[in-house]
């Protein structure tokens, strides 16, 4: 075999070409007989597509929120439980808050799951912290929306 057709020589300029194609780069995880055919759904679209659009939606929110309880209310001084209980009388404030909580919890799960699926490399690992996460989830957004709507200003 002559220098010529050395398929990388180390002085070549051309390293690829017709004959020589570039490297085929493997997947981070391969497919092996075990595991499943992929389904064709848009789930990862749709929620890329939720990212986005609830932090555009959150940072009104909280930017309102933090604006109007903070700055225009008279401060950190002024709340309390009475403060609370009086935001909490208008269905409007129940609506704003529960929107916030609903859509802060979804974004910041939606974007630990992608965080667990980039790095938890084995299945069972993967499918364990997912269940604790959707189950941390799903538990504080019944008690935030449970507390929000049963909401009792005359406790004592």
């Amino acid at each position: 075999m002559s220098s010529e057709t050395t398929p990388a020589a180390v002085n070549d300029v051309s390293l690829y070409d017709v004959d020589n194609p570039a490297p085929v780069i493997e997947a981070p995880r391969k497919r092996t007989k075990k595991t499943p055919k992929a389904t064709r759904t848009n789930f990862e679209m749709y929620g890329w597509l939720f990212m986005r659009l609830s932090g555009i939606v959150l940072v009104v929110l909280v930017l309102g929120h933090l604006l109007i309880q903070l700055v225009l209310d008279g401060g950190v001084s002024k709340i309390g439980f009475a403060f609370v209980a009086g935001r909490w009388a208008s269905p409007f404030w129940q609506a704003w808050d529960l929107i916030m909580l609903w859509l802060a919890m979804l974004h910041g799960a939606n974007g630990l799951r992608t965080v667990i699926n980039d790095y938890a490399e084995r299945h069972n690992t993967r499918f364990w912290l997912k269940m604790l996460l959707y189950t941390a989830t799903v538990f504080t957004v019944l008690l935030g929306t449970l507390v929000i709507f049963t909401f009792d200003p005359n406790i004592r």
